[in-house]
């Protein structure tokens, strides 16, 4: 049997992907631990725009004490009033509760931070990472996946991706998964050689908002820089994919609906955004545009810079028909 989670969590710090994995993590810990883990509640709420009474409520004991995980975000924001009763509530969490706060370590409620501590949280530092944190990060994604870089492996990585973590945890992934585990120079430079300059999801994004002439003009930069044609692909894949579970999805509220789509909550929101230049005929061509791409890249084309500059054009010219 899992082991329950601390009934108070301080997710410490302003990296997004070290908090969506701290919350991952306690929210799959105390789902393990229930009977039920696809019923167990889990509620969101933003501290610094709720008013005291909604904190109240969502805070409060349960009539029967089920199992259940509240995630407070942006407390560093919160007024006075709402800081008194998230303290009250931090004090002696209701039975069943796992309180999560979301606390940059800055803002108005700054003295909100340390007052969790001093009543037991468990912290999970979530601080943006600095140089040599980073190159840490991506050996211990290495390791993850069962990779023993080399320093010069991590460095290299590094140098090309750039230092946004989401990109790093997702190049040790790919690379681990792709080279068998047998990671080196050549094959990061292979892979991720001019991506520091523009990557992949550079492209995707201004595809997927319209903008034609600079998404084609990240296109050859990023083609001249040797971006390899699967991974500008597969950016174009995805962006488009999301913009369709997304939009299908409705305007409901990305934190509520992030748990459905499988996405995180800053996913939902931006690609509902982007999702108003879009309706569901353009969007399944553009599903067929990117499917055709997939298999051009793959050894379909014969030219496979002509394949991405045809595709990318095709979406372009179906945002906003």
């Amino acid at each position: 049997m899992t082991e329950r989670p601390a009934p108070l969590h301080l997710v410490l710090g302003e990296e997004e992907l070290l908090i969506e994995r701290a919350v991952a993590a306690v929210t799959a810990q105390a789902r393990a631990c229930t009977d039920d883990p696809d019923s167990m509640p889990v509620d969101r709420m933003r501290a610094g725009d709720a008013s005291t009474a909604e904190l109240a409520e969502m805070l409060s004991p349960s009539l029967f004490a089920e199992d259940r995980v509240i995630i407070l975000e942006s407390a560093a924001e919160a007024g006075k009033d709402a800081v008194a009763v998230v303290q009250d509530a931090a004090k002696s969490p209701p039975d069943g509760m796992v309180l999560m706060v979301l606390h940059s370590g800055g803002g108005r409620a700054k003295a909100l931070a340390p007052a969790l501590q001093k009543l037991g949280a468990v912290v999970h530092n979530c601080a943006k990472l600095k140089g040599n944190e980073r190159a840490e990060f991506v050996r211990n994604e290495f390791r993850a996946a069962g990779v023993r870089p080399s320093a010069d492996v991590v460095q290299t990585l590094l140098e090309a991706v750039g230092s946004e973590l989401r990109e790093l945890a997702a190049a040790c992934s790919q690379l681990a998964a792709d080279t068998g585990g047998k990671v080196d120079i050549a094959a990061v430079r292979r892979y991720y050689s001019g991506k520091a300059e523009v990557s992949g999801f550079d492209v995707a994004e201004l595809a997927v908002a319209g903008d034609r002439p600079a998404a084609m003009e990240a296109l050859r930069w990023a083609t001249d820089r040797g971006v390899p044609a699967v991974l500008l692909a597969d950016a174009l894949a995805d962006s488009v994919h999301t913009i369709a579970r997304v939009g299908s999805a409705g305007r409901g509220d990305p934190f509520k609906l992030a748990p459905e789509l499988g996405m995180p909550p800053w996913k939902v929101k931006k690609a509902q955004a982007q999702a108003r230049g879009w309706n569901p005929t353009s969007i399944g061509t553009a599903l067929q545009v990117v499917a055709s791409l997939n298999a051009d890249v793959k050894g379909g084309a014969a030219d496979t810079n002509y394949a991405l500059e045809h595709a990318l054009s095709r979406i372009l010219d179906l945002h906003g028909n």
